[in-house]
């Protein structure tokens, strides 16, 4: 199983737009073959000192059964679609892929 963390910095006036966007393209993701998860969260704020958080971040959680499904979840046509969608919102994307220890 690959496990993913995508922070998405977004711009401050377009974090409401951008997350309505991502939500409807969620469903299209999730019946992608090899979609185990695929969730968009925000920061939630504590008192936590050794917390870090930017309201401007949309950190995406997902799991997929290999890196083969993950690499076609970037070029579907949906995700096409939704990267022209969101192209102006987006400020930076950092991507960590992960697998179990």
């Amino acid at each position: 199983m690959i496990n993913v963390i995508a922070s998405i910095s977004v711009e401050a006036s377009e974090r409401d737009a951008f997350i309505e966007i991502f939500k409807t393209n969620v469903p299209k993701v999730l019946e992608e073959e090899g979609c185990i998860e695929y969730s968009a969260t925000v920061d939630f704020q504590t008192d936590i000192p050794i917390q870090e958080t930017n309201a401007n971040v949309v950190t995406v959680i997902e799991k997929w059964e290999s890196l083969l499904h993950l690499e076609a979840h970037f070029t579907a046509p949906h995700m096409l679609e939704y990267k022209s969608k969101v192209e102006g919102m987006v400020e930076d994307v950092s991507l960590k892929i992960l697998e179990d220890a």
